[in-house]
């Protein structure tokens, strides 16, 4: 855990500067630029934590469409398999926290949106950039569960956000249910790295055209059954 720590650092320290240019030069592009070399170093972070990704169904996924990509959480390692599970530009939703962590806080600054959680006047500032992205044709991933799931449930409750996202939108929700990052790096403990297998299903995407908010409550019970085929 130790030396796979060191290597990411190093690779910081190397990328930072490239990221620095590209948001500084900016231009039509240089989003999708960007998360492409984010979507190489988070595939480099998997090869130093000793994690082999194997994804299924990512022919369900069209390349040529926008989606809300939601997925469960339980480990750290969770970021950079949503990177490697798709090829899409995307954006996540990042806690404002962790845009204060040196070198990544800068990256995840200017690549994702942040929030901050305890702030509704915050989230209803997040909703309103999320539908923006994707009006612009940039796919939205979030966590349904809000934050890491550190219980022993496969699942804890499911926030509202991305539901009411995707019915205000009528953009398809993208189902990415994440198998086994817990394993290979517990929350707490990050010290102990323990090398493996990690897997990712697609689901076929759900339409939420003609939806509205008396959907919700059963849009989020039909994603928490196809997740939780995978991982119960």
């Amino acid at each position: 855990a130790i030396i796979a720590g060191i290597l990411i650092v190093i690779s910081l320290l190397i990328v930072t500067p490239i990221f620095l240019a590209m948001f500084l030069t900016g231009g039509t592009g240089s989003h999708k630029t960007a998360h492409r070399l984010s979507r190489i170093w988070a595939s480099y972070v998997l090869i130093c934590s000793g994690v082999w990704l194997k994804v299924h169904d990512k022919n369900r996924i069209d390349p040529n469409l926008t989606y809300i990509f939601i997925s469960n959480h339980r480990s750290y390692l969770d970021i950079p398999v949503c990177a490697g599970a798709t090829a899409h530009t995307f954006k996540f939703l990042a806690k404002e926290e962790l845009g204060k962590v040196p070198l990544l806080g800068y990256i995840i600054r200017n690549l994702y949106i942040t929030v901050r959680r305890q702030s509704a006047r915050d989230g209803v500032r997040s909703l309103q950039k999320m539908q923006s992205e994707l009006e612009k044709g940039t796919s939205i991933w979030l966590y349904p569960e809000g934050t890491r799931n550190q219980t022993d449930e496969p699942l804890t409750l499911f926030q509202n956000g991305a539901f009411t996202l995707a019915v205000n939108t009528g953009i398809p929700l993208a189902v990415c249910t994440i198998f086994d990052t817990r394993k290979i790096l517990t929350p707490g403990k990050l010290f102990q790295l323990i090398p493996g297998k990690v897997e990712a299903w697609w689901e076929i995407p759900i339409e939420t055209k003609g939806l509205t908010r008396k959907d919700i409550p059963a849009l989020i019970e039909k994603v928490k059954a196809l997740m939780e085929k995978h991982i119960t």
